[in-house]
């Protein structure tokens, strides 16, 4: 713990800072609380996201050795946009996915397999679901950064900022109570000290 004056202006210093802390401390608590809850319905639309693409991977899985069949994807399907925006949360800065859009191109029917629309159709909505669960992902995280850190705050509040400001204040009170009586005691001895010389003159 850091040293302290022992004065009236030190007390009132100290009690500014514990009002200070007390005031904000409700805050910080708040926020905690709402990044919490965030947490939990971004964990909820993740596992959401996850089961759809587990879903879809069922429904290729018939046929995703097709896939394998040396085909210029590339040429077909693309991502034209992909548009992110600046969302917030509690004060945080997330990204938010505002545009996703794909190019395709239609393949010569005469000279491609039947199955390449049903595949190409696969394909975008499988990258759709990875880029939409990359952003949720990226959202969590940088959530679960802030609750961090509002978390070391609400404990640095609680656990060390309030408690030593409390006793900051004591021990000043203390010590001034100390000092008020012994100028008291001082002042009577002087004033015995001055009757007594008054008495023997």
């Amino acid at each position: 713990m850091a040293r302290i004056k022992h004065t009236k202006n030190e007390l009132k210093a100290q009690r500014d800072a514990l009002r200070r802390f007390e005031r904000y401390l409700p805050t910080l608590l708040l926020k905690k609380q709402q990044l919490q809850l965030e947490i939990r319905q971004m964990d909820a639309a993740i596992e959401k996201k996850r089961a759809e693409q587990t879903a879809a991977r069922a429904a290729l899985e018939p046929w995703i050795r097709l896939f394998g069949e040396d085909f210029p994807w590339g040429d077909h399907l693309r991502i034209a946009e992909r548009r992110e925006a600046v969302g917030n949360i509690a004060g945080v800065a997330i990204p938010a996915l505002e545009k996703l859009e794909f190019e395709r191109r239609a393949p010569d029917l005469f000279d491609t397999p039947p199955w390449v629309d049903d595949g190409l159709a696969a394909l975008e909505k499988m990258t759709r679901l990875a880029i939409e669960l990359e952003v949720l992902e990226e959202q969590r995280r940088r959530i679960a950064a802030e609750l961090r850190t509002t978390t070391q705050r609400v404990n640095l509040f609680e656990k060390v900022k309030i408690p030593e400001a409390k006793e900051n204040i004591r021990v000043i009170r203390i010590f001034l109570g100390d000092q008020m009586t012994a100028e008291v005691a001082r002042s009577k001895i002087a004033k015995g000290k001055t009757t007594e010389k008054e008495r023997t003159a």
